[in-house]
């Protein structure tokens, strides 16, 4: 027995030997602790240099005299008109921009990244993990359209944002809202009649066992809800004011919330230190949110004169979208839902009109839906802003004004750090243009051709640079 013990000993102590050695030459990964980084394929430089760049800032109507600017880790260093010394010593990449315009990353502040490339019916029934890998396919395109931040106002978005974060996979910087509260019946309620009546505190339905939507008919179910999303970290709250397009039992017509419902989520999400924007379309709904001390408006089409005032007094923000008509395409001709869009994409005009008019803090957002060849018109859609504003004002917009709403999470931000401009101490999201977008907006519409570089938070992720 004790010459059988031995031998075992002698051979365990083998294995473990050959295991130690197979770990320090690297053939076996040891596993991560659970709050460690996940490393990427390629770290960024300590440092990177462009020199010869004229800058879009975010914040003025003119381009720079010719620039350098100097990256290190995730932050813009220095700016300057003369040359920055360059450390040959130090790990610094050397980017000569032969006269090209360097610009902050784009910001869709109405992204739903989770319901971009498949259908309403697909969302329900299909595969969880199936449609995880499809949103995180359109991540990466998303990055690469030059959008390298989105705030999401509606889904179960926050697994594809710390796989981001990690470096599992490429895509933009993620705002979450989380899963869209709701009443029953609202804008957002995507249950079949089959699963009435709604039994409370009886299970949840798939739509909300997936993270979707959250129905909540009463103020203490909208506090439960809006903490719900907080704790998973959402950075801002999403509720649904009034009727939309897309769900099949919501009249546009109609206003959901109660004021005290409204208002129970404004005091959830403010102790949290962060704000409530709702999905509003009609003045009814509009101003319904405002009472309740509401700071954002998603939509506002259909809004009028009386309320857009009420929004420039209290200084509401508006968050607004160019909607194409073939958006409505997501839906068969003829359907409500196609007929609802039809509704609200005749208010667009009178929107912005009204916005302009006011001074209302006005956002860019696309609100892209079931349709993957949409979204790759993401850049075309701010393009299509000179229809109300200029060019340097559409791309100040998309930039600086849309960080500003963004700073509105406070502490809740996932991203400390100031966004949407280039100046010293700014996080390095840029974009190298092969031209000046402030004298042809429509650049911004072909990325895969004009976006020669695109940084995020000081890593490249793409570069098609002439060498």
């Amino acid at each position: 027995m004790k010459t059988a013990h031995a031998v075992i000993t002698r051979t365990v102590r083998t294995v473990l030997s050959l295991l130690l050695a197979m770990v320090s030459l690297g053939y076996i990964v040891a596993p991560a602790r659970a709050d460690a980084p996940v490393a990427t394929e390629t770290q960024p430089p300590a440092a990177t240099v462009f020199q010869n760049v004229r800058i879009f800032d975010g914040k003025g109507g003119q381009l720079s005299a010719p620039s350098n600017v100097l990256v290190r880790g995730n932050r813009i260093e220095r700016i300057s008109l003369t040359p920055i010394p360059i450390d040959r010593r130090a790990d610094t990449m050397v980017i000569d921009g032969g006269g090209r315009t360097l610009m902050p990353g784009l910001i869709d502040v109405h992204w739903h990244a989770m319901l971009v490339r498949p259908t309403p019916a697909a969302l329900l029934v299909a595969d969880v993990g199936y449609t995880n890998l499809v949103a995180g396919a359109e991540a990466k395109d998303t990055l690469l359209r030059g959008f390298t931040t989105v705030r999401d106002v509606g889904g179960p978005a926050f697994g594809l944002k710390r796989a981001i974060d990690e470096g599992v996979i490429l895509g933009p910087r993620i705002f979450p809202s989380g899963a869209v509260i709701t009443v029953t019946g609202g804008h957002g309620d995507f249950r079949q009649l089959f699963e009435l009546p709604r039994s409370l505190g009886g299970p949840l339905t798939r739509m909300e066992t997936l993270g979707a939507s959250m129905v909540a008919d009463s103020p203490d179910e909208v506090r439960v809800r809006v903490r719900e999303q907080l704790m998973q970290g959402a950075s801002q709250i999403k509720l649904t004011a009034g009727g939309g397009v897309a769900s099949p039992h919501s009249p546009l017509d109609v206003s959901t919330f109660t004021e005290p419902g409204l208002r129970a989520a404004v005091e959830a999400a403010e102790n949290w230190g962060t704000y409530v924007t709702v999905h509003a379309y009609t003045p009814v709904a509009i101003k319904r949110a405002i009472a309740a001390g509401v700071k954002c408006i998603e939509h506002g089409q259909l809004m009028d004169e009386s309320t857009a005032k009420l929004m420039a007094e209290r200084g509401i923000w508006l968050s607004i979208q160019p909607f194409p008509d073939e958006m409505a395409n997501a839906f068969p001709r003829g359907s409500q839902e196609w007929e609802k869009a039809q509704e609200v994409f005749a208010g667009t005009d009178t929107a912005y009109a009204l916005a302009k008019k006011y001074r209302i803090k006005t956002a860019f957002g696309t609100d892209i839906l079931f349709s993957q060849a949409l979204a790759q018109r993401q850049g075309a859609l701010l393009a299509t802003l000179v229809r109300w504003y200029t060019p340097t004002e559409a791309l100040i917009m998309a930039t600086r004004t849309n960080a500003q709403l963004l700073a509105m999470s406070g502490k809740r931000s996932p991203y400390p750090g100031k966004l949407g401009v280039v100046e010293e101490g700014a996080l390095a999201d840029l974009l190298l243009v092969d031209g000046n977008p402030i004298a042809d907006i429509n650049l911004v519409a072909d990325p895969a051709k004009n976006f020669l570089i695109i940084m995020k938070d000081g890593k490249i992720y793409k570069n098609t640079l002439p060498r």
